[in-house]
């Protein structure tokens, strides 16, 4: 598939990363319409589902205004898989040097998994745009300002327990993004199919993406 430029105006717009782990592509038909017009346009389809490739390539064609990417992203055969796919943007759960220095020679935003100051350092030094705090519901904000305290001019970009509760908090101390994935594309709400409630459902993350 051709390349793409990632839109970051469309990304800082709303920056949140929605992480798509294990759902067919007649359900990302109904749910991506819906996240659309709430204002979000950075979606993640994770390596370890199943059809990703294809979903990837579906969402790319289907769907230009979306920032299509791929997460899950552990080694250079899954990288390959995921560019050939279309995927404009990689995330990644762990370190993968050869990935992330990968992604930075050929321009494509990548977002590593970082846990402890020396890998978030480490990924930041490799050249990554953000640095994934993995997992952050083990961590929490308070977590997320003491390593800015030291580590000012790292953009971190914390998954894992963000949800519509806590997410306005996360930004308050001083992130550049959070990425989402149960707590976002909620499995009971879709399960309904009610998408006015989806919506609503959507909107109200939204609002509390700002400061």
């Amino acid at each position: 598939m051709s390349k793409s430029t990632f839109s970051w105006e469309k990304y800082n717009e709303t920056p949140v990363v929605g992480i798509m782990r294990g759902f067919s592509m007649e359900q990302i038909r109904e749910i991506i319409p819906v996240y659309i017009e709430s204002g979000f346009y950075t979606v993640e389809i994770t390596m370890n589902s199943e059809n990703a490739e294809e979903s990837i390539a579906t969402l790319r064609k289907e769907y230009p205004t979306l920032n299509v990417g791929a997460g899950t992203v552990c080694n250079m055969d899954d990288l390959q898989r995921a560019l050939k796919a279309g995927s404009q943007f990689i995330v990644t759960p762990v370190i993968d040097e050869e990935v992330i220095k990968y992604c930075v020679a050929n321009k494509i935003p990548v977002f590593p998994g970082a846990y402890t100051p020396t890998e978030i350092y480490k990924a930041w030094s490799l050249g990554a745009n953000a640095v994934k705090i993995f997992p952050a519901t083990q961590l929490g904000t308070k977590y997320i300002k003491d390593i800015l305290g030291p580590l000012n001019t790292i953009k971190l970009l914390p998954t894992g327990g963000v949800d519509k509760n806590n997410i306005n908090d996360f930004f308050k101390v001083g992130v550049v993004g959070c990425g989402m994935g149960g707590s976002l594309f909620d499995k009971t709400i879709i399960a309904s199919g009610n998408k006015v409630t989806l919506k609503a459902h959507f909107d109200e993350i939204k609002a509390n993406t700002k400061v």
